[in-house]
C-alpha cells in the first residue's frame, strides 16, 4: 500500500483507538474531533520514528526487564501525543497502560481485518 492511504488508515485505526480508550477509562478525557486527530497523527508518527530508535537504544534494559520497559516506551509515546493534542489529558499511571493496552488491542483487531480485505482482494495463483 502506498505511503499515503497507509499513513490515513493509521490515522483512522489511531484516532479508532483513542476513541475507545477514552469511552473505557475515567481518567482519559479527549474532547473534539481536533484532539482525535492531532493525538493520533502523533502517535502514528512517533511509532513509527521515535519508538524503533527507542526499541533499539535501550534494547538491553527491554531485554533485562523482560519487556516490562517497552511498555513504558509504549506510555512514553501516548504521552508525547497526550502533550502535543490540545483537550487530551490522561490521568494516573494505570489510565496510561489501560491507554495502551487499548491501543495494542484495537490496532491489532482492525490491522487483521485490512490484511484479510487486502488478502481478499488480491487475485489467486494456482
Amino acid at each position: 500500500m502506498p505511503f499515503v492511504p497507509r499513513f490515513v488508515v493509521t490515522l483512522a485505526i489511531n484516532a479508532a483507538a483513542l476513541w475507545v480508550a477514552n469511552a473505557l477509562w475515567d481518567g482519559v478525557r479527549i474532547h473534539g474531533w481536533a484532539a482525535y486527530l492531532i493525538g493520533a497523527a502523533v502517535l502514528g508518527i512517533a511509532n513509527a520514528v521515535l519508538k524503533p530508535l527507542l526499541a533499539i537504544l535501550t534494547l538491553p534494559l527491554i531485554i533485562v526487564t523482560l519487556g516490562f520497559f517497552y511498555l513504558l516506551i509504549n506510555i512514553a509515546m501516548v504521552a508525547l501525543a497526550e502533550w502535543v493534542a490540545p483537550d487530551f489529558s490522561i490521568d494516573g499511571f494505570w489510565s496510561y497502560v489501560g491507554t495502551v493496552v487499548v491501543i495494542w488491542a484495537v490496532n491489532w483487531v482492525i490491522g487483521q481485518a485490512v490484511d484479510d480485505l487486502g488478502r481478499r482482494s488480491r487475485p489467486r495463483l494456482i
